[in-house]
């Protein structure tokens, strides 16, 4: 029970996410801190209130954290497949046996 426990913290502090996520992270990040930073500036100017467009260049930069930093589940739709130890290519063990087929018949 602590074991299964563990290994789901163990997976949620990983933090793996794919290229296709990391992409996404970043026009992410690029859209909400742009728009967060245009309203900012527009409310900013519009009221002359040079605190609450702090106040909203803050909130949209913590909201763009949330949805950024964290290693969410959507960021790892697109996991790479990595080559086996080695670097050879992959070889299933019925390629193998045709391998050692073709030699056997070679030899006759």
């Amino acid at each position: 029970m602590a074991e299964q426990l563990l290994d789901q913290v163990r997976d949620v502090v990983d933090g793996q996410i794919d290229f296709e996520g990391q992409k996404l992270a970043e026009i992410l990040a690029t859209a909400l801190l742009s728009i967060a930073g245009a309203i900012s500036f527009l409310v900013g100017y519009s009221l002359q209130d040079i605190a609450l467009a702090l106040k909203i260049g803050l909130g949209g930069t913590a909201l763009t954290f949330l949805l950024v930093v964290p290693p969410w589940p959507f960021f790892n739709r697109n996991p790479v497949q990595w080559l086996p130890v080695g670097g050879g290519p992959a070889v299933t063990s019925t390629q193998q046996n045709l391998v050692i087929d073709e030699k056997l018949l070679a030899r006759q």
